[in-house]
């Protein structure tokens, strides 16, 4: 993903009101499941989330393959 359109993409996801859980899928596999708008951190491409419990995840615009919203459709995939 670029880093423009993930820079957009997490904000516009991160300040949905009310804010509703959404993922991020990353090339390696891993899903981050974003449960509150002040566990994650977005700037210049690169994102830091905090899972419950503490644990740190870093990485950067290219390591996104999409993020994913809730059931209702709302997603974007680039």
């Amino acid at each position: 993903m670029d880093r423009d359109t993930f820079d957009d993409t997490i904000r516009s996801f991160k300040h949905r009101t009310p804010f509703r859980p959404f993922t991020i899928s990353l090339v390696n596999g891993k899903r981050l499941e974003v449960d509150h708008p002040e566990a994650f951190v977005v700037r210049d491409g690169v994102g830091l989330f905090v899972a419950p419990g503490g644990v740190p995840a870093v990485f950067d615009h290219e390591g996104v393959v999409q993020v994913v919203g809730d059931l209702a459709g709302s997603s974007s995939d680039e």
